[in-house]
């Protein structure tokens, strides 16, 4: 396993790391948890992503219990989580960054991971009825008081990162470090186009999520929604529509024989993509089996033959199915 810094910081984190999205308390329960955990673990990966609202709380709960469970020393892996959606529809518990609402959601989280302190802390996405200087003071208390050690943002403009990092500045605060984007073949503006100055200007790192774009580039769904996919759970119906589209499909079936050609699943093609890419701190991948967690890692060897010239074809094959 290869390990990056996370942006301008210090932190290293594992190129490859695990979330938790959908799987844990949705297609995972404790046990297979804590077995995918230690799989990756035993593969080099030390940071595991999490948030306060995937399945309401209860994928905090899982994680935190196969922590627990397993015993690693604490300063051998890094633990995210993220705030923004809430738990409960009630006035500041609820689509806020407001500081009543982040520092208690953080006392919540560590309550349900079983920890002292959150490695990461993100602002699940931005909010426009908070004054971002308030929610830049509460992100930097959080690690004054030392219930977290560094912050920054998930799916928030290249302005409002640029805003919340000069707030941070002038008043001498801890600033944000770290953007958690979605990345993968099919969505790549905001990452490649839009957070380019903030890489070099504040040493932006990210965390990306989605590199197989829900499943659509592992090609499972070439031929329908599969069952036991995510596509197929309650309240993904969103999912199924973008999942299924002919036209990526079709682009999936052409970077299959590329694949194919590398001895290499188009999953792991994919993820070998967003590896080449120097920004990226760390890819974050998903696994509702064990198997998985091995298939995914395999990614690092894959990235060693993305030559200029596969890279090259690759974006020939994409044309303009991304955006």
């Amino acid at each position: 396993m290869n390990y990056r810094r996370l942006g301008r910081s210090g932190l290293q984190v594992s190129e490859l790391s695990i979330g938790s999205w959908v799987t844990y308390g949705n297609q995972v329960d404790h046990r297979a948890a804590r077995e995918s955990l230690a799989a990756a673990h035993d593969a080099g990966v030390n940071f595991f992503d999490n948030a306060e609202v995937y399945a309401g709380g209860k994928s905090e709960e899982i994680m935190g219990h196969a922590l627990k469970e397993l015993a690693w020393p604490r300063v051998s892996y890094v633990v995210s989580t993220k705030f923004f959606w809430g738990l409960t529809q009630a006035p500041n518990q609820y689509h806020t960054l407001n500081r009543k609402y982040l520092l208690n959601a953080l006392d919540g989280s560590l309550k349900r991971l079983q920890l002292d302190y959150v490695d990461l802390v993100f602002c699940h996405r931005p909010d426009p009825n908070t004054p971002v200087e308030e929610t830049v003071w509460a992100m930097s208390d959080m690690i004054t008081r030392g219930k977290a050690l560094y912050w920054g943002t998930s799916e928030w403009s290249a302005d409002e990162i640029r805003a919340a990092y000069e707030i941070a500045e002038r008043h001498h605060l801890h600033k944000p470090v770290m953007e958690q984007p979605q990345y993968n073949l099919f969505h790549r503006n905001r990452v490649e186009q839009e957070y380019k100055r903030l890489y070099e200007d504040i040493g932006l790192g990210l965390t990306t999520w989605s590199p197989l774009a829900s499943g659509l580039l592992t090609g499972k769904y070439r031929d329908g929604v599969p069952a036991g996919s995510r596509a197929q759970l309650q309240g993904y119906d969103w999912l199924r529509k973008e999942v299924t589209d002919p036209a990526r499909n079709d682009v999936v079936g052409k970077l299959g024989a590329l694949a194919d050609e590398l001895g290499c699943t188009i999953g792991q093609l994919a993820i070998a993509w967003i590896l080449k890419n120097p920004n990226v701190s760390t890819v974050i991948t998903g696994a509702s089996r064990v198997e998985q967690i091995g298939e995914n890692m395999k990614s690092a060897d894959v990235a060693a033959q993305i030559t200029p010239e596969i890279k090259e074809r690759i974006e020939e094959l994409i044309g303009d199915a991304h955006e």
